[in-house]
């Protein structure tokens, strides 16, 4: 029996999800109770946001170069980057056409006489105004994708482009000598749990960031009750629905896993998610939840970064369904041909849209503006997100969960595909999701003091079957060719084994 499964279960009320939840709650009350003064209340979750987003490129950087370097094989890591490529292309060409085939159907915008106030329209400017400098092919390349220096996008958390550069550093890095490859890539996973160090103390402020921004949600959302607009929070809501039981539940059941069983593995990041309305909030922790969950470091070190701007499910549904809705709400009528000329140009333009609070918003703008025509003229554009901007805070808390759910299952679909998946593992935890406590609570901490002790546990854990042992290169796959991973007690001896290698 390994120490993770003698680890005794914690009582909930040490457990983060629980005060996440209390949170949540006293936001909501606080919200209906004192509207006025619970609008104030946004800086505890802009405050939290602030400080994660610090942290997310570093933290991508960390994993991806890991990820692909401790491959050792640049064509083996190219058939991994394809595969999940491939996943995110086909997964994006599905939101949008779902997002279309549901404003279609139901037509949230159509009959729409309400007029957006003075306020409205000029953050909508704004946002017009944002969008456009992010506008074409051109634009996405220079202005999102290739970096202008090594660390201005750490700078200024520019994630497609810290990806980009994590990439060029995995392949150098990879074409060094084994010896020296091992070593550079101990000590950049000795950086990384440094940063998740940062996390751990960051974390603590999860359950005050939940309460501020849902008293904000709230206190905000009351005075936006125009029927259209509840109609297109619910056609999205729903669509999102749909899309995570329907399309993610038939992906997971060809892949061998139960999609409730996942959602219910990841509830905890899911509910820091509806606080803080930001998917990068929970970054770290996917994490180290998928490694513990039986996918291969390799696969979870690459696919959660990409996915977090290549593969946004629930941005994609909100992009179309969003653009719908503006030219239903000035009565006009997008032909079907155009409808997907748009939803093309959106495959390219979702993928500058990175989990941060907003952002969905603004690549709406920018996906409009790029479209043009006489359906969205400069002026129409700003009117329509002058309609959207009031609720956007609840639908952006949709878009996020669909994108975290999203990118859960993408990580365990490509890793069974690629044969680094232990199912065995994986099924044990979706039966039993406490298997994986020990491994988040080592990484990222609880905040009751019992972290040392399960530290010196899993130090002193035999590794597991499985795992490869002797003094060869731990961050090869386990059992590589049998679709193998270790336990997680095997990667946490492993990863301080590695560590102690590199530092000698």
């Amino acid at each position: 029996m390994t120490a993770t499964e003698a680890a005794p279960r914690k009582r909930f009320y040490t457990q983060l999800w629980f005060w996440v939840i209390v949170g949540i709650v006293l936001g909501v009350v606080f919200g209906l109770v004192a509207p006025d003064s619970a609008k104030g209340a946004k800086w505890l979750a802009d405050g939290f946001i602030q400080m994660i987003k610090v942290i997310v490129a570093p933290v991508i950087f960390c994993t991806v170069v890991v990820g692909i370097a401790s491959i050792g094989n640049l064509a083996r890591a190219g058939g991994l980057a394809l595969k999940a490529l491939f996943y995110f292309l086909v997964a994006t060409v599905v939101a949008l056409t779902i997002g279309l085939l549901a404003a279609n159907v139901f037509a949230p915008g159509s009959g729409f006489t309400g007029q957006p106030s003075a306020t409205a329209l000029e953050s909508a400017a704004k946002q017009v105004d944002q969008g456009a400098q992010d506008a074409g092919f051109t634009g996405f390349i220079l202005n999102d994708l290739l970096p202008t220096s090594f660390l201005g996008p750490f700078v200024d958390n520019e994630v497609l482009r810290v990806l980009v550069l994590a990439i060029l550093t995995a392949c150098s890095v990879s074409l060094l000598a084994a010896p020296l490859r091992r070593r550079v890539v101990g000590s950049i996973e000795t950086i990384a749990k440094v940063i998740f160090g940062i996390i751990k103390l960051i974390m603590w402020a999860a359950p005050v960031a939940a309460f501020g921004g849902m008293a904000y949600t709230v206190a905000q959302f009351g005075a936006s009750s125009l029927t259209n607009l509840v109609k297109l929070m619910g056609v999205f809501w729903g669509t999102c629905a749909f899309f995570v039981v329907a399309v993610l539940g038939l992906v997971s059941w060809w892949a061998g896993f139960n999609i409730l069983k996942v959602i219910r593995l990841i509830k905890d990041e899911l509910l820091i998610i509806v606080g803080t309305s930001s998917s990068e909030s929970v970054l770290p922790r996917l994490l180290t939840k998928l490694e513990a969950a039986g996918a291969s470091k390799q696969t979870v070190g690459l696919v959660i970064p990409t996915g977090y701007s290549f593969n946004l499910d629930g941005t994609c549904i909100y992009l179309t369904l969003g653009a719908l809705f503006i030219i239903q709400a000035g009565n006009e009528s997008l032909p079907i041909g155009l409808q997907i000329g748009l939803a093309l140009l959106m495959v390219l333009t979702s993928k500058g849209a990175a989990g941060i609070t907003g952002a969905g918003l603004v690549t709406l703008a920018a996906s409009l503006q790029a479209f043009g025509g006489e359906f969205f003229s400069a002026e129409a554009i700003a009117v329509g997100i002058a309609l959207i901007i009031g609720i956007d805070r609840v639908m952006s808390e949709g878009r996020a969960l669909t994108n975290c759910i999203g990118n859960v299952v993408a990580t365990l679909v490509i890793a069974r595909w690629n044969g680094e998946l232990d199912r065995e593992r994986l099924k044990a935890v979706l039966d039993d999701p406490s298997l994986v406590d020990e491994a988040m609570e080592l990484e990222h901490g609880s905040g009751d003091g019992e972290a040392d002790t399960d530290t010196e546990e899993l130090t002193r854990e035999p590794v597991a079957v499985g795992a490869r042992t002797g003094s060869g290169n731990g961050h090869e796959i386990a059992g590589e060719g049998t679709g193998t991973a270790p336990s997680p007690a095997g990667r946490a001896a492993e990863r301080d084994g590695e560590t102690h290698e590199s530092l000698r």
